[in-house]
């Protein structure tokens, strides 16, 4: 790299550092997390437990963001003393080693870029995912439990809080759907370009002919309703049925009716729990997953007056989105960000930060030409 490059390069590094410092405004993000310090000082802060967990949480997310930040800056700071050394004593080693922090700070740049483009009004949620099998019989089965685990290790991977609310198991392999929720300030502004239709090509270990099978699985994102939302539920508007878990195998997980399955009557929504030991403990749960789809459907609903009004006919990019190919090849490729990685293991073990990142690129690109769209 020459000496112009690596000028370049760090002052291309530091522009875009101080553009994600501005966004991220780091007087009022300290002034937040003095804020929250306070509470959580509190002696009664835990009285309420909710609360006091979202505090806490909330704090512990936004002093990561400024040490992250303020590590960042020194780490390119520190890069311009470290190529200089290398010049002026003309060391080899020292440079190569320059380079390699060069691409660990750029990567670590472009990561914490991608968080300031999650600018909705709903982004900062926590999320609530669901997954369900489509078309494809068992393989769609356990293509969906593999989503599920690629999600879960992917929260894993980054030291996120996961709740599992519902398990609903196949017969012969894998889940029919699965619900449970990532507890991390922006998990719903990250997850949610996850969203669509996914879709698996390999051969089945299901078919003693070794055949070639396609199969489909639906992942739906929703942001964690908090009290601010006001979704009221008639008590009128619900049906409650309970029935006894059971797990893989026929296994009982329960020996009492405490599994809880909640039906909105005007809207149809069905939500199910069963992963807790008793039945309040279900029915609070399906509750706060049954408020989740009463959230999104009315923002669905909101989304497609606008729609109407626009003549655009509703958005499409959340259908079909993303393609797995076991077989005659290996590849994973997301099919509205042409992101594509040659390592279909490495995603399903939950390496995925590089489609959620494009992913959120060209989802901000989208809104952003549809602003200048209506601009026009």
């Amino acid at each position: 790299m020459a000496v112009v490059d690596v000028s370049e390069a760090l002052k291309s590094l530091s522009s875009t550092m101080e553009s994600i410092e501005a966004v991220l405004d780091l007087d009022a993000l300290r002034a937040d997390i003095t804020a929250l310090e306070e509470q959580a000082a509190s002696p009664d802060l835990w009285d309420d437990v909710d609360n006091a967990q979202r505090v806490t949480s909330r704090l512990s997310y936004l002093q990561g963001q400024l040490r992250k930040v303020e590590e960042l800056r020194g780490r390119i700071e520190d890069l311009e003393v470290l190529f200089e050394l290398a010049a002026s004593e003309d060391d080899a080693d020292t440079r190569a080693e320059a380079e390699t922090e060069l691409d660990s700070v750029r990567k670590a740049v472009d990561e914490m870029e991608v968080r300031t483009l999650l600018s909705g009004e709903y982004d900062p949620r926590e999320a609530m995912v669901s997954i369900r099998a489509e078309a494809g019989g068992v393989d769609a089965a356990d293509f969906a439990d593999q989503l599920m685990r690629m999600y879960l290790r992917w929260a894993e991977r980054k030291g996120y809080a996961t709740e599992t609310y519902d398990i609903s198991y196949a017969e012969e392999a894998g889940i029919k759907s699965a619900t449970f929720a990532v507890k991390t300030p922006y998990a719903y502004g990250t997850l949610s370009v996850e969203q669509g239709t996914h879709r698996m090509v390999r051969i089945s270990p299901f078919d003693n002919q070794g055949r070639r099978q396609t199969s489909f699985a639906g992942v739906e994102v929703m942001p964690v309703v908090e009290q601010t939302d006001h979704i009221d539920i008639p008590e009128n508007e619900l049906r409650i049925d309970v029935f006894r878990s059971s797990g893989p195998g026929g296994q009982s997980v329960n020996t009492t009716d405490s599994a809880v399955r909640m039906t909105h009557i005007p809207t149809g929504i069905v939500v199910s729990c069963q992963n807790e030991k008793s039945q309040i403990q279900n029915r609070a749960a399906a509750m706060r997953v049954m408020q989740a789809r009463l959230l999104a459907h009315r923002r669905e609903e909101e989304q497609k007056k606008m729609d109407a009004l626009k003549g655009d006919g509703g958005n499409s990019w959340g259908n079909q989105m993303r393609s797995y190919v076991l077989q005659p090849y290996q590849m994973v490729k997301d099919l509205r960000t042409e992101h594509e990685v040659g390592n279909p293991q490495g995603v399903l073990d939950g390496d995925i930060d590089g489609f959620i990142e494009a992913g959120i690129r060209w989802r901000k690109q989208q809104e952003q030409q549809a602003a200048a769209e209506a601009k026009g």
